[in-house]
């Protein structure tokens, strides 16, 4: 994605000035006879995410005003002025007050800039945003352009992103950063102990395999990310209604945004030593498909009795979560979009995350917090591990009842990491069902901005 801040001096810019309804009416008195006039004769009222163009005495904008909440407000929306690009014609403009954050605000504005136009054209925003004072456009820029990375590859659909392509994805990302990048294909997963992986893509056209991304410093900590990369799901043959397909393009969105957070964390040059597995298949029915009732053995040696075909997420990360272990990573992380539970349980917007590190999750929080980019911790609790339990195997990848199933599924890939390991589980749902301010409908970068502040307070 381009960059939508001007950096150059550039006196003409156009000031935009935050308004609430508390302080609407000393910033009215304060606006020229003529301005005040034209306010209220639009009957300009300081809500929330309403703009107004004031004109000048030569015709030209003189300034805008934008709405947002005021400051002890329920409920503020730290990215409302995300919605300013697709409201404000072309120029360049700049922030004349402060919001209430002005990092996040020109964040906002950045992310707020993007659409998505691979199939037809879109109408970009033509509008520049000059920083404000003290923000680091150069880490916006890192941060919005992986941001789109991870929304145009969740935007694209499963016929132009297999999981072919999304190794083709993975790679250019690694070229570009100079990252040593591999992939072990088809049966050769079999051959190199991935059976798990292999067995939910066996069934597709489309050959499942399991791409590595490697960068840094070896005398440099190593930190893992394992993304869930999905590209279709159709079920398996506990076959998903056809409703429950419609957003399966997104369900790689957990691999999605792990390149997203490695980008960022190789585009800042982290001072750590990166790792990135991608299980990537399509989940298809044919006549070599997995069933219920199937068992397989998995890389860590464990037997997994298949409780739900439908259940394949946890399945291909357990095995490159097992890999992953194997090496003793500082860290080990895993994003995936994975159960319903976690959407009913904290809707799409709150991702939950699971740790047993106590400093690890009060990180996770407050880093979440800042960045504006939430998530809501959940419990690894260690009473239903036995709902795990199989007559025939080590553990069912699903528990039949329905309930705690966001929990459950971490439960299982917990199964596959030593206990010393120092482990984040996060269950994302990577899609913005409706429009928001910086937000726009679709493909959703979730979690890897909240990590990447993670990382670079610890490796910065």
């Amino acid at each position: 994605m381009p960059s939508i801040f001007e950096t150059s001096s550039t006196p003409s810019a156009v000031p935009i000035t935050f308004v609430t309804k508390s302080s609407w009416p000393g910033i009215k008195e304060s606006l020229s006879p003529e301005a005040r006039n034209f306010a209220e004769a639009n009957v300009y009222a300081a809500k929330p995410g309403s703009c107004l163009i004031l004109p000048g005495s030569d015709g030209r904008i003189a300034q805008v005003l934008f709405g947002i909440e005021d400051a002890d407000a329920r409920h503020r929306d730290l990215f409302r002025p995300g919605s300013l690009p697709g409201l404000l014609p072309t120029g360049i403009y700049r922030f004349a007050n402060a919001p209430h954050d002005a990092r996040l605000a020109a964040l906002a504005f950045a992310l707020g800039s993007y659409r998505f136009g691979r199939y037809r054209k879109a109408e970009e925003p033509d509008v520049r945003l000059v920083p404000p004072d003290g923000v680091d456009a150069a880490e916006l820029d890192r941060l919005a352009d992986a941001a789109c990375l991870a929304r145009d590859l969740v935007n694209t659909p499963s016929n132009d992103m297999g999981p072919e392509e999304l190794e083709a994805a993975a790679k250019q990302v690694a070229e570009r950063f100079g990252a040593r990048f591999s992939s072990i294909v088809g049966d050769e997963l079999l051959q190199q102990n991935h059976p798990l992986i292999h067995a939910v893509g066996r069934a597709s056209t489309r050959t499942p395999r399991l791409i590595e991304l490697n960068w840094g410093d070896a005398d440099h900590p190593k930190v893992t990310l394992v993304g869930k990369g999905v590209c279709f799901d159709t079920g398996g043959l506990d076959l998903k209604p056809s409703s429950s397909m419609l957003l399966m393009k997104k369900d790689m969105g957990g691999a999605a945004n792990v390149l997203a957070l490695a980008q960022m964390v190789m585009d800042a040059k982290l001072k750590l030593q990166l790792r990135v597995l991608i299980p990537a298949v399509e989940n298809a029915v044919a006549g070599n498909a997995f069933r219920p009732m199937d068992v397989f053995p998995s890389r860590k040696g464990l037997t997994v009795e298949i409780g739900n075909t439908d259940a394949e997420g946890r399945l291909i990360l357990a095995d490159a979560l097992a890999l992953a272990d194997e090496d003793k990573p500082e860290l080990l992380i895993d994003m995936g979009t994975l159960t319903g539970a976690a959407r009913v349980a904290l809707g799409p917007e709150l991702p939950p995350f699971y740790t047993n590190d106590e400093a690890l999750a009060a990180d996770v929080a407050r880093c979440a917090a800042a960045e504006n980019d939430p998530l809501w911790r959940m419990p690894l609790w260690a009473p239903y591990d036995s709902w795990l339990d199989s007559k025939v195997a080590t553990l069912n990848n699903a528990p039949s009842g329905g309930f705690a199933g966001s929990i459950t599924c971490a439960l299982f890939l917990q199964r596959f990491v030593e206990p010393t390991t120092r482990w984040l589980h996060l269950d994302i749902f990577a899609w913005t069902p409706s429009a928001k301010p910086g937000r726009p409908e679709g493909g959703e970068c979730q979690a890897a901005r909240a990590l990447y502040k993670l990382l670079s307070e610890r490796y910065g």
